[in-house]
């Protein structure tokens, strides 16, 4: 049994880990702003510490006595009128040293951080960047470190499935920039948290680590599109544009989706090239079983319309 903390713990992955990691036997302590953003995620845990990563408040008293700490933790809009040093790169990297100090000064064995994939060959977005750097400074931060770097994740509350589902849901007609046609591997969200659950205790992580998690399947963004089109059972022309228009296709997704450009502008920012892993090594260093990709759009689909109808279906 090992003692741990979760941050972000009322976001999508640290409120569906923490249950799982209560199963397998661990003492659990979730780190979070406030209860109501804990209840509000259905996170039923009795041990709770509450902070700002940012600010470094709390940080302290939660990393006290903690064996293995998940920094989940992610900025992705900058505020409006936002000063320099305030964008999203600028908090993240903010929260990550305190985080990094904290861990450290708490004599923390194991820190485990969920990022993006790098990008092969060609410089990041701003939004990978910073994950980068991010996943850097963590790693620094204990004896043994694990770094998750994960494409799109296929899950009910992944805001970046969501997106794609609410465009396909919303637009009668799909118009595909020159970003059709990049490469990723998306990763079904229950394989995210079995990657997440095994790194607490596996021995294949004996000092810093980065492994790029993915799924089976590789395919087109506008693959990607065409695969939740069909699960959604509609039709979607779709037409295929010469030109990128990121900055402009942004911000009308964004309004279409009922998103934040300030989430979505970033997001769409990595389109622009493959993001596929280096390498496959995560699965069977760390025992992790992969659901193929039409397997994980219906599952997420499922678990959404426990909710909420979807107008598509």
């Amino acid at each position: 049994m090992a003692r741990i903390l979760v941050t972000g713990a009322s976001g999508y992955v640290g409120a569906a880990l923490i249950p799982r990691l209560v199963s397998d036997g661990h003492a659990v302590r979730a780190f979070a702003r406030s209860p109501r953003r804990l209840a509000a995620a259905g996170v039923d845990v009795a041990d709770v510490a509450l902070g700002d990563a940012v600010t470094g408040a709390g940080l302290d008293a939660a990393l006290d006595g903690i064996d293995v700490a998940y920094f989940l933790i992610h900025s992705m809009e900058t505020p409006a009128g936002a000063g320099a040093g305030d964008d999203f790169a600028g908090r993240d990297r903010r929260a990550a040293e305190r985080f990094a100090r904290a861990a450290a000064r708490a004599g923390v064995r194991r820190i485990i951080y969920l990022g993006g994939l790098v990008p092969p060959g060609r410089a990041a977005s701003p939004h990978l960047a910073s994950r980068l750097e991010v996943e850097r400074t963590l790693l620094d931060g204990a004896p043994e470190g694990l770094a998750l770097r994960a494409s799109i994740v296929v899950g009910a509350r992944s805001r970046s499935f969501r997106f794609l589902v609410r465009l396909v849901e919303r637009v009668p007609v799909m118009p595909l920039p020159s970003w059709r046609d990049h490469r990723t591997r998306p990763i079904d969200g229950r394989d995210v948290l079995a990657y997440l659950v095994r790194g607490a205790t596996a021995e294949a992580v004996d000092g810093p680590v980065s492994l790029d998690i993915a799924g089976p399947d590789e395919v087109s963004y506008g693959e990607l599109i065409e695969r939740i089109r069909d699960a959604l059972l509609v039709r979607r022309p779709a037409i295929r544009l010469g030109f990128s228009l990121t900055p402009v296709a942004g911000r009308v997704a964004a309004a279409i989706a009922g998103e934040d450009h300030a989430l979505i502008g970033p997001l769409m920012e990595g389109l622009d090239g493959d993001l596929l892993p280096r390498d496959d090594r995560a699965p069977e260093l760390l025992g992790v079983r992969l659901h193929r990709l039409d397997a994980a759009i219906e599952r997420a689909l499922r678990e959404w319309e426990s909710t909420e109808q979807l107008r598509a279906r």
